[in-house]
C-alpha cells in the first residue's frame, strides 16, 4: 500500500485549518485515514505547526511520500534534517550526541527568527495603534476648535442680544417717569 502524507481540510469557510495525516494515496483529500501527525494553521504569521515529530519521522523514514506543501512544512519543522543526520549517523560519519547538537542549533537558529518576526510584526501594529491615536487626536481637536468657536459665537450673541435687551429697557425706563 503506498501511502501518503497529506493535509487534511477543516475549518470554517474562508478560514482554512489542516490536519497533517498518513493517507492511502487513493484515499480522497478528506476522506479515511491511518494516523494524524499534527495540525496546520496557515492563517497566522508566522504559520502555526503543531507536529508530532517522533512519528512524523517515522513515517518519513518508512517512506511514505508528503505532498509539495507537507514536504515544506516537514522540511521547516526539521524532520528531513534529522532524517539526513540519522544517516549520517548510520554510515558512522559522526554520533548521535553530535546529530542531536546540530539539529538543536539548528532549530535554535529557526526559533529565532519565529520569534524575530513576531517581535517585528507586534511593533508594527503597536506603531499603527499610535498613528491612528495620533490621527485621532488631531481630529478631535479640530472638533474641539469648531466646537468652542460655535459655543464662542453663541456665547457673543447672547451678550449682544442681553445688551440690546437691556439697552432697549433703558430708554423704556427712562421715559417712564417722564410721563408720569
Amino acid at each position: 500500500m503506498a501511502t501518503k502524507i497529506r493535509l487534511q481540510r477543516g475549518g470554517r469557510k474562508g478560514y482554512a485549518f489542516y490536519s497533517i495525516v498518513i493517507a492511502d494515496s487513493r484515499a480522497p483529500r478528506d476522506g479515511k485515514f491511518t494516523e494524524k501527525i499534527g495540525t496546520y494553521n496557515p492563517n497566522t504569521n508566522p504559520a502555526t505547526v503543531d507536529l508530532n515529530f517522533d512519528r512524523a519521522l517515522y513515517w518519513v523514514e518508512t517512506g511514505a511520500q508528503p505532498t509539495d506543501t507537507v514536504r515544506n512544512i516537514l522540511s521547516g519543522e526539521g524532520v528531513y534534517l534529522m532524517k539526513h543526520l540519522r544517516g549520517g549517523i548510520k554510515k558512522g560519519a559522526f554520533d548521535e550526541a553530535a546529530a542531536q547538537q546540530k539539529f538543536d542549533t539548528w532549530k535554535a537558529a529557526k526559533q529565532k527568527g519565529a520569534d524575530s518576526i513576531r517581535e517585528k510584526d507586534a511593533k508594527m501594529k503597536k506603531d499603527a495603534a499610535a498613528k491612528e491615536l495620533e490621527a485621532e487626536k488631531k481630529v478631535n481637536e479640530e472638533i474641539a476648535k469648531k466646537v468652542a468657536e460655535k459655543k464662542a459665537a453663541i456665547a457673543a450673541a447672547k451678550a449682544a442680544e442681553q445688551a440690546a435687551a437691556e439697552a432697549a429697557e433703558a430708554p423704556a425706563a427712562e421715559e417712564a417717569p417722564a410721563e408720569a
